[in-house]
């Protein structure tokens, strides 16, 4: 994924828990320098605080409360100027992170989301989502990367079978979004997404692989 004027060099993984994918993911980010790395289910809670820190980065994050599982975070490299979006539409149920990255050489900012959805996600929770999605469109460039869980949207013809899917696919629509991904992420389904305000931000996207034992597949820039 290439970021304005390729500045940014980026990973995306749903881990279905970071347990002791921790050393594969510093090894991976010292090995290929990646600026940015997004995490969903990464299953944390306030017992992994010592644990997950990574010097060259800072580290945004937002457990579940509550219950086992879920969680989202983000690593972005210290030389980037950057700082957690605090919008007024949020829930404990929703499992998302914003961040602003300000580009050097006053090029704009650019706003950085990872978002989780358990596929048993009520109406009600979605629309808190999508009302999140469109106040964080009012910045000049967004890319959202995570697992949306909508099995059923056919991208290829933006076709679906569930009413929820449907109200996401049309909020995508309404906004000028583009989604980015062609490939099956797990299984028969491209379940994990990246949407973007503006094509032109989206470069070559490598699909492949695994962090550890998850079944998800990993996504990563082209240098």
């Amino acid at each position: 994924m290439t970021l304005l004027t390729a500045q940014l060099k980026c990973l995306y993984t749903n881990a279905g828990s970071m347990g002791n994918k921790q050393e594969e993911l510093e090894a991976t980010l010292l090995l290929k320098s990646y600026d940015l790395v997004a995490i969903t289910e990464t299953w944390w809670d306030e017992s992994h605080d010592w644990r997950v820190a990574i010097n060259s980065c800072r580290l945004f994050r937002r457990d579940r409360r509550g219950r086992r599982g879920g969680g989202v975070a983000l690593y972005i490299k210290k030389w980037l100027e950057c700082g957690e979006l605090s919008l007024k539409n949020s829930h404990k149920q929703v499992e998302s992170l914003w961040v602003r990255i300000r580009i050097r050489g006053n090029k704009g900012n650019l706003v950085v989301g990872v978002y989780y959805r358990p596929p048993d996600h009520g109406e009600p929770i979605d629309e808190v989502f999508l009302l999140q999605l469109q106040e964080a469109l009012h910045s000049q460039a967004l890319v959202l990367l995570g697992h949306f869980n909508h099995p059923d949207i056919c991208w290829k013809s933006s076709t679906v079978s569930c009413r929820q899917s449907r109200r996401f696919l049309e909020c995508i629509g309404d906004n000028f979004l583009s989604q980015v991904i062609d490939s099956l992420t797990r299984g028969d389904a491209i379940l994990d997404l990246m949407i973007t305000k503006a094509s032109e931000l989206i470069g070559d996207v490598k699909i492949g692989g695994s962090l550890g034992c998850s079944d998800h597949a990993l996504w990563s820039s082209q240098s």
